[in-house]
């Protein structure tokens, strides 16, 4: 289990009290990942959420009749699930280890529940997460663009 401390070593808990950095700790375990290891599938229920420490981690995204395609590699301090926060609880994505992961595993529906609980917790938690999402979205949409190009320009 990590310490309350060590959880400071990711941006998107920066928001949180020691207290409440605690209460996060009590509810999260350190995980080892090897290469290769599928974490979870589109589609399956979102039960965690992952504080990457080490290694690198594909998203991934299937196609109707297709290969599964690479949307987002994430590495050192990227939280990775986000599926967890909104109903239905469903993963939107796939992941796997791209590279040997250590993480910290984050419970869902413990956070879930403390959060409703404790809006005092629950709005720093969301807060970081949210913040922590936005430059992932942005790198999304320069990775479509790149694929796809400006529609103004066809």
């Amino acid at each position: 289990m990590p310490t309350a401390d060590e959880l400071l070593d990711f941006p998107a808990l920066a928001g949180l009290d020691a207290e409440h950095r605690q209460l996060l700790a009590d509810l999260a375990e350190t995980v080892t990942l090897p290469p290769g290891e599928r974490i979870f599938e589109e589609g399956q229920v979102a039960d965690a959420c992952w504080l990457i420490r080490t290694g690198r981690v594909t998203l991934d995204a299937g196609q109707p009749a297709g290969p599964r395609y690479v949307v987002q590699t994430l590495g050192p301090g990227d939280v990775l699930g986000w599926s967890w926060l909104v109903p239905p609880y469903r993963w939107q994505l796939g992941a796997s280890a791209a590279e040997a992961v250590t993480a910290v595993r984050l419970d869902a529906a413990a956070m879930r529940a403390a959060a409703e609980t404790d809006p005092a917790f629950g709005y720093p938690l969301l807060l970081g997460f949210v913040t922590a999402l936005l430059p992932r979205l942005h790198g999304t949409r320069a990775r479509l663009l790149d694929l796809y190009g400006n529609p103004r320009d066809r």
